[in-house]
């Protein structure tokens, strides 16, 4: 299975403001049209190494929507990343039967403003919104360069691509466990990190950092609360 980044998901309630806000940055935005679940749209960020952040919303503001309903309604930014698989089915299958929780695949489209058709699979891990912890697995129907082109100069820009997730978890432990039952990642490094004052682990063969929050802070508000100790 491919373990690269195939792209990032960043939600808010105005598309043309996530727009210029990334385009304020100097990362060239281009749209990417509507989904099919009537819902949400979405533009695209990107890379020439072929990964891109896609930023979604709502088209209408207070819809909701399929996924990331409260990313979406609350500006809350980064929820969810993809890694791209050539044989969906398969990678599902062996997912499922390591006791991850599997939805999919299923398919996807969206259309382009220029009428082209756009389709994928996706499959989505575990609990929650998809991507929120393991990342949701994707695989195109039509060619790749449909759903995703470098925008802008970003074709010969020295900005090269999407490298590293940094996911926010409650329990570090369990989130390590998982990753190593999914993808048999390696033993991880451990740390710590003043900037999100959180202990992180992180893969020598995975491209995600982990970090779990020390205490009260803008990451720990991003959280949900664990759950309560079994009585």
């Amino acid at each position: 299975m491919d373990r690269r980044i195939d792209h990032v998901t960043v939600a808010g309630r105005d598309l043309d403001r996530l727009t210029d806000a990334f385009a304020a940055a100097g990362l060239p935005v281009a749209y990417g049209g509507r989904h099919s679940n009537g819902s949400t749209h979405m533009a695209i960020v990107g890379f020439r190494d072929g990964s891109y952040v896609e930023l979604i919303s709502t088209i209408e503001s207070e819809a909701d929507a399929p996924w990331w309903t409260e990313p979406i309604h609350g500006d809350g930014g980064p929820c969810a990343w993809a890694i791209a698989v050539d044989d969906i089915a398969a990678a599902s299958a062996d997912l499922r039967d390591r006791g991850v929780v599997v939805d999919g695949p299923a398919g996807h489209e969206r259309r382009r403003e220029d009428g082209t058709l756009v389709e994928w699979d996706l499959t989505y891990l575990g609990e929650g919104d998809p991507g929120s912890t393991l990342p949701f697995l994707i695989s195109d129907r039509t060619p790749r360069e449909r759903r995703v082109r470098p925008t802008g100069d970003l074709a010969s820009s020295s900005i090269i691509g999407v490298d590293t997730v940094v996911i926010g978890v409650s329990d570090l432990q369990a989130a390590v466990e998982a990753f190593a039952n999914a993808f048999d990642a390696a033993e991880p490094e451990v740390g710590e990190t003043d900037r999100l004052n959180a202990d992180t682990a992180s893969f020598p063969d995975l491209p995600v950092v982990l970090a779990q929050p020390r205490g009260d802070g803008w990451l720990a508000d991003r959280l949900p609360p664990p759950p309560p100790p079994p009585p």
